[in-house]
């Protein structure tokens, strides 16, 4: 193994929607694939593969705000991945709740954008390494990234770079970024998005998301600079084997 790599960290990704294993379209409801695979068998598989972390989207919680999943992902918990998870938490209840669940990480998503105070005072008390902040965003007309909320139905009107601003002087680290137009398309990640998130914030740590097809869009990636890639589909698929995502194991 190359030691002169930038480590890039690939984490899989597993998201429910009444208890199945499913990919959306472009994050849409009504572009679903489901998968007929048992939630903790992938996720041991995942853990066989050399993979540290699991990132987990409880469809049903973004949806509706209710923790439906929860059950779920507390057995996934078991099998001893490193687990962040988000989908729909917009109070300290439901924040709590993962944690009590044993999630290592929670993502925060819109509230984040439409109540960055509140979401703030959540770094303080849980800490910033139990956070990461979830930055959906669409590329304007002027080629700059707008955050959406809300399902990635609503515009904020705020741009990504005074948000990770607005957090990193908070004391936030962690940043998942997602392209929409790329996710679940598998037509390869947005690379010049996240060079430009790596190269503005070099003490921040960006998560891509979205586009990943195959092994070249990692390999791409790394050369980014940017620290992990969540990927779901193509692993779901078939395009990524494990195999091949062992290669980007923390301690390949």
């Amino acid at each position: 193994m190359n030691t002169a790599r930038n480590k890039l960290e690939v984490i899989p990704a597993i998201d429910l929607l009444d208890g199945t294993v499913v990919r959306l379209f472009q994050g849409d409801f009504d572009q679903v694939t489901e998968y007929i695979r048992d939630p903790l068998e992938l996720a041991k598989r995942y853990a066989d593969s050399g993979a540290k972390r699991l990132h987990i989207v409880d469809l049903d919680g973004a949806r509706t705000g209710e923790p439906t999943n929860l059950p779920i992902i507390e057995s996934l918990v078991t099998v001893g991945l490193e687990i962040q998870a988000g989908g729909g938490i917009r109070a300290p209840k439901r924040l709590n709740a993962l944690f009590d669940a044993g999630v290592t990480r929670a993502v925060i998503g819109s509230v984040a954008v439409e109540n960055c105070d509140e979401v703030a005072s959540w770094i303080t008390a849980v800490g910033a390494d139990r956070i990461i902040l979830a930055v959906d965003i669409r590329l304007g007309e002027d080629g700059e990234p707008e955050v959406l909320t809300r399902g990635w139905q609503a515009g904020s009107g705020q741009l990504l770079w005074p948000l990770v601003d607005y957090y990193l002087d908070q004391g936030a680290k962690e940043f998942l970024c997602t392209d929409i137009a790329k996710d679940g398309t598998l037509q390869g990640p947005n690379l010049a998005l996240y060079k430009s998130c790596a190269t503005r914030f070099p003490n921040a740590e960006f998560i891509a998301s979205g586009g990943v097809s195959q092994l070249a869009d990692l390999v791409a990636l790394e050369q980014t600079g940017i620290t992990r890639v969540v990927t779901g589909k193509a692993l779901l698929d078939g395009r990524l084997t494990l195999e091949e995502i062992a290669q980007f194991s923390r301690d390949a």
